[in-house]
């Protein structure tokens, strides 16, 4: 059997062999602590593996998922560097044709010594099974859907969000800048204005979070605002808020599936809730908002969506980054694309006013998060441990790194509940970008 040794030596010539191939701006550090290649400089960027089964493991299965987990174990890690720069320095060109110039001989005995070698690198991430069911659409399992991602802890997300909790896409005016607290709160008003919103109309916030968005609009708006959300630890804080601005009386929150929902509302929105739903459960949905709003009410239909595809077949097949996410952050979950959404809208008794991209908006949000969480990091292991907040800070990387590449984008999408008739709109848009 081949000693430790030998297969340190074995997987040190190999990669000396792949970085020269790939023309890598970047090295690897090996569990010895020897960098590769030999004169990598003390400061520059290198993937970190801590530990000869993460090679066995990936050797094994290689694939994302072992990757994924292997970095949340913490024994495959970058160090004078972040992902982002990582992705800055990914090798350009096709990289299958430079690899044929890596010596085949080294490739295989690698593959020999580590395939017997023991491959017991731990797999935190496996203790999350995909369920079956879980996106029948049924009240109990999207409340577990929820709290297995929003319940994590207030205090964890108070460590990168703005100060009034909003764990959605911000909207930087009027120019790119880096203040997270203004764009959170433009957005909060963009959205009021889009619904055009008047003092005394009811306005019903599906997927509420922490209440930023219905205290908001009852503070500046004047509207009785009701929140609805299946989060408990958002329900209770969102609570909390409303209490100490003393909005008793305009605001609430309602703790229960928004199927569950009665009553008849003037205006509704729903931000960054209807990833959740499930492309199964979108008739439900939209029967679901047509219901509860009155004819010509509008509905703002805010949601992170990815491109269509030449057909529905290949736009079912997902990626395996779509599936760590599904699995690893937001259980159930499911992106549709623009066309499908305004679709159903029509389909389902809406008339679409107005579309508009907030993309690059979503791709600076979830960096300046991701920011956030990594300056505080020592916090976040305190409040939710070291697997978890490597979890969430990965997340935010590659969800922000997708928008950059317009893999995944987020739209906001007007509509009305469609009667004959005026909509009692206003002619052109000048009245959202009045001072």
């Amino acid at each position: 059997m081949m000693s430790g040794t030998q297969r340190l030596e074995t997987i040190r010539s190999l990669l000396t062999d792949a970085h020269r191939a790939l023309e890598l701006t970047f090295g690897f550090e090996l569990w010895d602590g020897s960098a590769v290649p030999a004169d990598l400089p003390p400061y520059a960027m290198r993937l970190v593996i801590r530990h000869e089964s993460v090679v066995a493991a990936l050797l094994r299965r290689p694939a994302l998922d072992t990757v994924v987990n292997a970095h949340v174990a913490g024994l495959l890690d970058l160090k004078n560097g972040t992902i982002f720069d990582l992705a800055d320095q990914r090798p350009q060109g096709k990289i299958g044709r430079r690899l044929r110039r890596v010596s085949k001989i080294k490739a295989l005995k690698a593959a020999y010594q580590f395939w017997r070698a023991p491959a017991d690198m731990p797999r935190p991430l496996d203790v999350v099974k995909e369920k079956p069911g879980a996106r029948d659409g049924r009240p109990e399992t999207n409340k577990g859907n929820i709290a297995y991602h929003y319940d994590v802890s207030n205090a964890f997300y108070r460590l990168f969000l703005d100060p009034e909790m909003v764990y959605t896409c911000a909207y930087f005016q009027p120019d790119w800048h880096d203040d997270l607290a203004k764009a959170q709160v433009d957005k909060l008003d963009m959205i009021c204005r889009k619904l055009r919103l008047k003092p005394g109309e009811r306005l019903l916030d599906i997927g509420c979070g922490w209440g930023a968005l219905i205290c908001h609009a009852a503070q500046h708006y004047g509207v009785k605002a009701t929140g609805v959300t299946l989060a408990e630890e958002q329900a209770a804080l969102a609570r909390e808020k409303i209490a100490r601005l003393g909005l008793q009386d305009r605001v609430e929150v309602i703790l229960k599936d928004f199927t569950q929902m009665e009553g008849e509302f003037d205006k509704i929105s729903s931000i960054g809730m209807f990833e959740h739903v499930g492309i199964a459960n979108h008739p439900t949905y939209y029967r679901t908002v047509h219901r509860l709003l009155r004819p010509r009410g509008l509905y703002l239909h805010h949601c992170i969506a990815r491109r269509a595809k030449r057909s529905d077949k290949a736009f079912g097949r997902l990626k395996p980054e779509a599936k760590a996410i599904m699995r690893y952050i937001f259980p159930g979950a499911e992106l549709d694309h623009l066309g499908m959404s305004v679709a159903n809208l029509e389909r389902y008794g809406f008339e679409v006013h107005d579309v508009e991209t907030w993309r690059e908006h979503y791709q600076r949000t979830t960096r300046l998060w991701w920011e956030n969480l990594n300056a505080r990091r020592a916090a976040a292991e305190a409040e939710v441990g070291p697997e978890k907040t490597r979890t969430w800070l990965l997340y935010l990387a590659g969800v922000s790194l997708g928008f950059g590449r317009g893999v995944i984008g987020v739209n906001q999408t007007l509509a009305s509940k469609r009667t004959k008739g005026p909509a009692n709109l206003p002619p052109t848009r000048a009245d959202l970008y009045a001072p």
